[in-house]
């Protein structure tokens, strides 16, 4: 999936405007920017696609990003 809508606004936000089918259903979400981990505790990036940076992803993420210490890249 594309981590932006087509106007640039962010697809992964805080709280879900849109009326929800499923509750804690989604554990992972990949885009064509990284792998963003859904955990307890908020989304959590997992992996970067390759070429793209930390920064970026934060940039294009409307909600909280845990950045763990060491993120792979994907190959």
């Amino acid at each position: 999936m594309e981590h932006t809508a087509k106007d640039g606004t962010p697809k992964l936000v805080d709280m879900c405007d849109l009326p929800l089918t499923g509750r804690r259903v989604v554990q992972r979400v990949i885009t064509d920017l990284a792998v963003v981990d859904i955990t307890p505790d908020g989304f959590a990036l997992a992996e970067l696609a390759p070429g793209v940076t930390v920064e970026q992803v934060v940039a294009a993420t409307a909600a909280p990003l845990r950045i763990p210490q060491e993120v792979g890249a994907t190959s």
